[in-house]
């Protein structure tokens, strides 16, 4: 820090003042205090000072001090997303494009595993657009496609291998038409133009587009993604902007367990009941499920006008289920990030939650149905996308998650601490049969949930929660190649850096 010391003569009174003290003098006086004049100078002959610098030998110096004043925001990345209203060429050159894109993703694929077989190594992302001319001479239709995009698929197959190499996630797989979403992706800014004035959108080799304006994008934009989803495109903008650090509106801590027949119990007892979108549609989705399995089957033609229409209810039914899922989890975890500061959940590992029981030829599995049934509806909840909303919006509020252990949450007495099978009586109710303590079942786990948060804050200021949140928040959200659709029209990611 950066000080201006200057001294002045007001009844033998010294100052030194350091840059940008406030102007207000009530505000000066609460910062300062007094010291000798030799600890202050270092200057054993006071006198000789004085006469060398034209400066009193006073008695004491009123020293003031200013805490600098950090200028801190938050870089924000943050991707909107939009239907757009194309009209048929447009939606052709769209699939084209697509295709292409999942085309070169295959033969990119294939080339990487047979150099794996032969011993070679891995080709990166640069590497690998070296190929990129070569199969535009053995697949003509390759060169109708934007060369950004086919360089994308490259840049995005590459960081595929890389997260498979770290382990944490599996090996990239083949794509295909129809299993896999259609979508490409512009990585470039002046590959596009945004006119929200006129809610019209230009893309290359595409032209103008029209799309549907539901809010306002803020932010540079950086790339730009195309989808298709049943039977409508979209594109999605991601962009970057800074904005002010927050403070998060909430001081209070609070503990959540997630359920079936409660979707989310907090530890004050809230109870937020389960939307259960799948099970809802369920049998609508099986009729057209039906349909199309008798059509391929007795169909002439495997594919038949008949059989894509029956497709096409599905997927709408689909996205229907996923749309009303996302909205419900944006609202839950909204209200829930604006109320507490901290939010303590439990580290589930759904993956392993919902595996299938049905086992092999040789160990057939037990109870197969009734564990068929429970995966459904966990997967219906939509747990791990309740923790990623949660964590994320926790971030841009300064706010903060903890995953604590979930073993035996449910058992253990919040009273006693006595931990047994028996306390939990049914499904619903807790007895502990050490103490007596009583309480929904529910509401035990989400204290318990709490309690261990608690203990991971040991040695931490708790009554303030949102004054020691760390500054470096992971990375919650982020946009993926294929972006999924969201009730607010948005995929969001965040990072935190002081500027």
């Amino acid at each position: 820090m950066n000080v201006i010391i200057f001294t002045v003569e007001f009844d033998k009174l010294g100052f030194k003042v350091s840059a940008h003290v406030s102007k207000n003098a009530t505000e000066i006086i609460k910062h300062f205090f007094c010291e000798h004049v030799a600890s202050v100078f270092r200057y054993e002959d006071q006198m000789n000072m004085h006469l060398e610098n034209t400066m009193p030998s006073v008695p004491n110096i009123v020293v003031i001090f200013h805490r600098p004043e950090y200028i801190t925001c938050m870089k924000r990345l943050q991707a909107y997303k939009f239907e757009i209203t194309p009209n048929g060429e447009q939606i052709r050159m769209m699939r084209q494009y697509a295709g292409n894109a999942r085309k070169v993703w295959n033969l990119a694929l294939d080339r990487q595993e047979k150099n794996h077989e032969a011993g070679e190594k891995f080709t990166g992302a640069v590497g690998m657009n070296y190929w990129i001319p070569e199969w535009k001479k053995e697949f003509p239709f390759l060169r109708e496609s934007p060369a950004q995009t086919l360089q994308q698929v490259m840049e995005n197959l590459a960081k595929g291998y890389e997260k498979f190499f770290k382990k944490t996630a599996d090996h990239p797989a083949f794509k295909k038409k129809g299993k896999s979403a259609d979508s490409f992706r512009f990585p470039d800014a002046k590959q596009f133009i945004i006119d929200e004035a006129n809610n019209r959108i230009k893309l290359p080799k595409l032209g103008w587009i029209r799309y549907r304006n539901s809010r306002d994008i803020q932010g540079v934009p950086k790339n730009i993604t195309v989808s298709a989803s049943a039977g409508k495109w979209y594109f999605s903008v991601q962009t970057a902007r800074e904005v002010e650090q927050p403070h998060h509106p909430s001081t209070s801590i609070i503990g959540i367990d997630v359920g079936i027949t409660r979707f989310a119990t907090l530890s004050d007892a809230t109870c937020i009941n389960p939307l259960n979108t799948f099970r809802k549609h369920e049998i609508k989705l099986a009729k057209y499920q039906r349909r199309m399995s008798h059509i391929k089957k007795h169909s002439t033609k495997q594919f038949s006008n008949n059989w894509k229409r029956a497709k096409a209810h599905v997927q709408r039914i689909h996205s229907h289920i996923a749309n009303v899922r996302s909205d419900f989890l944006h609202k839950t975890t909204t209200t829930i990030s604006k109320s507490h500061a901290i939010v303590c959940i439990e580290n589930l590992q759904v993956i392993n939650m919902s595996k299938s029981a049905a086992g092999t030829s040789e160990a057939p599995g037990r109870n197969v149905k009734a564990k068929s049934g429970l995966n459904k509806s966990i997967l219906d909840q939509g747990w791990g996308e309740f923790r990623r909303q949660i964590t994320y919006k926790q971030a841009w509020l300064q706010g903060e998650v903890l995953a604590v252990p979930p073993h035996n949450t449910s058992r253990t007495c919040p009273a006693c601490a006595h931990v047994s099978g028996e306390n939990r009586k049914t499904q619903a109710k807790f007895v502990c049969v050490s103490c007596g303590y009583e309480n929904n079942a529910d509401v035990v786990g989400a204290i318990n949930i709490l309690n261990r948060g608690m203990k991971m804050l040991e040695g931490q200021d708790t009554v303030d929660a949102s004054t020691w949140y760390a500054s470096t928040a992971q990375i919650a959200c982020e946009v993926n190649d294929a972006v999924r659709s969201s009730a607010a029209g948005t995929r969001r990611s965040e990072s935190a850096v002081l500027c």
